[in-house]
């Protein structure tokens, strides 16, 4: 590599830092991600010839199957058990929601039509960038409308709940720590997961299956404590930077103006799905008797982590839209250990 190349990376980098803390310090969701992925689209459109290598790409995919593992635990299943009927079918009329958004924006937008259904998926943004990457979506516009639709569901849903139902976020307590002391044998072992997620996905030639077989695989293994998922915070940075800068580096002035020109019809359809996903929120709490808040916030489509963070900060029911941590059958010393880790995942 040349020192021209190496500069242009470190600079990259330097950048990327900077708005991720920015954006960070104004309690922007998935900063981590959006700063690398702007300060991307910012020295792709200047003209810098940098690319994110395949296998780093896998490898950020498998970070955040991980990710998504910690959250299915036995624990859930047991909370969720009772009732889960009318949660199944709410899940279902969510999903049903975004297919019939992105139907909409495939016969009266301008967007191709496996782009539209992923940009309209509901979920966590970063695993549907993964999965849309893997079918043969642009991914730029993925990310474009899934980040759009995030900052708007952020917008209402705090307006909702502090403007509404009364109730006032609190601020964020997320870590800052990089977290190099995070305890090496469980952190041994989800990087052994993480590697062998990416070897085996490439070996089987599985769509997205670098974000599927360590979300499955961590699942179970995470929820019988054969493993004991570690995400350190400088884990995670690595695989949002490194996400974000796959996406950003691959802008062109071309694809920055059909997006620009899209924003109405995102807006659009970003609006259209708050409103259907409203009738699955009165569905929990007309059958379920979930308090409205809780309702609305877990059937919202956006991110995980930014919906969270309201929900905590409104004093609702949280393990509706975020299930418990804690591994069932672990040793209480073991996850003693690593519960700061998980603390710093949403």
């Amino acid at each position: 590599m040349s020192i021209f190349r190496l500069g242009l990376w470190a600079a990259l980098i330097l950048v990327s830092a900077l708005l991720a803390v920015g954006l960070k310090w104004a309690a922007f969701p998935a900063a981590m991600l959006l700063g690398p992925m702007l300060a991307g689209v910012a020295f792709a459109l200047r003209g810098a010839t940098l690319d994110v290598p395949r296998w780093a790409f896998a490898s950020a995919q498998s970070v955040v199957g991980c990710l998504v593992a910690l959250t299915i635990t036995p624990s859930t299943l047991v909370t969720l058990g009772g009732n889960w009927p009318v949660m199944l079918l709410v899940i279902v009329l969510v999903i049903v929601f975004g297919a019939l958004v992105g139907m909409g924006l495939m016969r009266y937008g301008s967007l191709p039509g496996n782009t539209a259904a992923w940009g309209t998926s509901p979920g966590g943004a970063v695993a549907m960038m993964a999965m849309a990457e893997a079918f043969g979506a642009d991914i730029r516009m993925v990310a474009f409308m899934q980040y759009l639709r995030v900052f708007v569901v952020v917008l209402t849903a705090s307006g909702v709940s502090r403007l509404l139902l009364g109730h006032a976020a609190a601020p964020s307590t997320q870590l800052w720590l990089p977290g190099f002391d995070a305890p090496l044998e469980p952190l041994a072992q989800t990087l052994a997961l993480i590697v062998g997620s990416v070897l085996l996905a490439r070996w089987t030639r599985m769509p997205a299956g670098a974000l599927l077989l360590p979300m499955l695989g961590g699942a179970l293994l995470n929820s019988t404590g054969m493993v004991a998922i570690t995400l350190p915070p400088w884990l995670l940075w690595c695989a949002y930077a490194s996400l974000g800068w796959y996406i950003g580096l691959r802008f062109t002035p071309e694809t920055v103006r059909h997006a620009l020109r899209a924003v109405p019809q995102m807006l659009l359809a970003t609006f259209i799905l708050i409103a259907l996903c409203c009738c699955a929120a009165w569905m929990l709490n007309a059958w379920l008797h979930v308090d409205a808040l809780s309702a609305y916030l877990a059937t919202s489509p956006g991110g995980l982590d930014s919906v969270a963070v309201i929900a905590v900060g409104s004093g609702c029911d949280v393990p509706v839209h975020r299930p418990s941590r804690r591994p069932a059958g672990l040793p209480h010393e073991r996850t003693q250990r690593t519960r700061h880790w998980r603390a710093s995942l949403i």
